[in-house]
């Protein structure tokens, strides 16, 4: 592995590159390799939890199958914030028993998330992916325990340099989610913001993989 994408929708199939595409239980697509797989707090359906969450639980016991997630919190929907927490729990219950990481969609609602992950005393690994907030919040939650996952808004937003800078190199993945950038324009700007070289990005991100999905 040469590039490790920790978030994307898009499966591009090269073999440098080791992609955890996101997955939704109600359109899964088993020629994916490696997956996570959740209810994104976008696309809850009351009528469909159960069975999504049949679903997921099957996939978590496959080796393909590496995180949880998408699934979080989003303050900016319609959907209530009690039902979206109901939902996000279950998962994190799942994530518990299977010993799987936790790919966090978190909108305007990060102190609910903490909570929550100090309230289930929640012992996996919990990545806020695109993260995009400032260095208070960062700093917060890395003391929480959470890693963080920085993907577009890294290249379109430079006032989170200093943030990504500050971000320890233990604590975070690059990614693409739904940008048309690839992963190794990502890695470029991160090297260059943290001051290494791609191989020692590559050696950096590698380690954190290896400490948070093969444990």
């Amino acid at each position: 592995m040469q590039f490790f994408n920790f978030h994307t929708h898009q499966f591009t199939n090269q073999s440098t590159i080791l992609e955890l595409v996101n997955q939704y239980p109600e359109e899964f697509d088993a020629s994916i390799p490696f997956y996570s797989i959740g209810i994104h707090p976008w696309y809850i359906k009351e009528d469909r939890t159960d069975e999504d969450l049949r679903i997921i639980e099957e996939k978590l016991q496959t080796e393909n199958c590496l995180a949880i997630g998408e699934c979080g919190l989003d303050k900016r929907i319609e959907i209530p914030l009690d039902q979206q927490v109901l939902v996000f729990e279950k998962q994190l219950a799942l994530a518990e028993k299977y010993k799987k990481p936790v790919v966090i969609h978190c909108v305007a609602a990060f102190q609910e998330v903490i909570a929550i992950k100090k309230k289930m005393k929640i012992s996996v690994p919990m990545i806020i992916h695109g993260f995009s907030k400032n260095n208070h919040l960062a700093t917060q939650l890395i003391a929480a325990g959470f890693y963080l996952s920085f993907g577009k808004y890294l290249l379109k937003n430079p006032d989170l340099k200093t943030v990504f800078q500050n971000t320890p190199n233990d604590r975070f993945f690059l990614e693409t989610d739904t940008i048309e950038e690839s992963i190794e324009q990502v890695y470029d700007l991160a090297s260059e913001y943290k001051n290494i070289t791609i191989k020692e990005l590559q050696e950096l991100i590698s380690s954190n993989y290896w400490n948070v999905f093969e444990k």
